[in-house]
């Protein structure tokens, strides 16, 4: 669906269970900026339920991130009120019975490529808006 994060040569994934520490199977990086994209396994289906970011543009032109990049946003964004993703994301998977999440994140500011985390992300936010009529169920809307 989001053919535009293929350029992005960092790139990777990992799977998150309920009986799984969001803080041990993370493999993004701790120095680098980008967008992450959650999809949930449940029933044999997947769907994408959450988008997200780490890293700003200022106005003067530079970037401000997080001091533990996209691993520390992932692990501990606020989700759900002020809860980190680390505790609310299992306590959702519960919830909603997802059997797994399939957390993809792109490195989309670094040496090679100078893309704002927060535009893609909105981007992303607005395709899946005009594709499917909403945002994705664990996004409140394009912030």
């Amino acid at each position: 669906m989001f053919g535009i994060l293929d350029k992005y040569k960092t790139q990777q994934h990992f799977f998150l269970t309920p009986e799984k520490d969001l803080q041990t199977v993370c493999n993004a990086p701790a120095d680098k900026s980008g967008v992450y994209v959650v999809y949930a396994l449940k029933k044999g289906r997947v769907e994408l339920i959450y988008i997200g970011n780490a890293g700003k543009i200022e106005k003067d032109g530079t970037l401000s991130n997080k001091k533990g990049g996209l691993k520390d946003e992932i692990i501990d964004s606020p989700q759900f009120g002020k809860t980190p993703a680390h505790i609310a994301w299992k306590k959702q998977m519960i919830r909603e019975n997802i059997e797994a999440l399939n957390i993809y994140w792109y490195v989309t500011y670094d040496t090679d490529v100078k893309d704002c985390p927060e535009v893609l992300k909105r981007n992303l936010l607005r395709q899946h808006l005009d594709i499917f009529g909403i945002f994705p169920k664990w996004n409140k809307a394009v912030s």
